[in-house]
């Protein structure tokens, strides 16, 4: 990721994911008029990953009550993704749609691609109704991602958006207090 992506519009995708026993088209499109978040992973089948996508099943209720569509992404096909499912009883608690991607098309879309390996960096991205990127976080394979922190991400995304003029400090959390950024903050914080 030479150059930010926050604030760009999502690019134009069509996949195949495994979502509710079935196989179902996905592109750009299904992103927009809502929060979503888009999850890449390296693949199925492997160590980390599980981990990662149990937790984020764990909090998926919490993020549709918030608005929030999940879109978990790897260079696998979706086929890989229903046998993972039918598996691993970890997989098997997933709700959210599991999008392959073996062409890699979306993952370069999103800068996450590890051209040598054909493999996606752990990357999270978040993106509002408009289709916008409003949070990028980009791991290293070794270094799992925690659904709780994504949360509060995207409260804070969602607040802001809604909230013109303020903003979210450090660590905030909902109901804790905001700020307006003005001249007459400059220095006192």
């Amino acid at each position: 990721m030479s150059q930010s992506i926050i604030n760009t519009e999502i690019k134009p995708f069509s996949a195949t994911a495994f979502h509710g026993g079935e196989f179902v088209p996905v592109s750009e499109q299904d992103l927009l008029g809502k929060w979503s978040v888009v999850f890449f992973y390296p693949a199925d089948f492997t160590f980390v990953c599980p981990t990662e996508l149990g937790d984020m099943a764990e909090h998926y209720a919490k993020l549709q009550e918030m608005g929030v569509e999940v879109y978990s992404v790897s260079t696998d096909t979706h086929f890989t993704h229903k046998a993972w499912h039918d598996t691993s009883d970890t997989i098997r608690q997933i709700q959210f749609p599991m999008i392959g991607d073996p062409t890699g098309v979306i993952t370069r879309n999103f800068g996450v691609m590890i051209e040598e390996e054909g493999l996606a960096l752990r990357g999270t991205f978040v993106i509002n109704p408009e289709g916008q990127i409003k949070v990028a976080e980009v791991h290293d394979l070794g270094i799992g991602r925690s659904a709780v922190e994504l949360v509060r991400k995207i409260q804070a995304a969602q607040y802001v958006a809604e909230h013109d003029g303020e903003v979210c400090p450090a660590a905030w959390q909902p109901g804790a207090e905001t700020l307006a950024p003005s001249l007459d903050l400059v220095g006192k914080i």
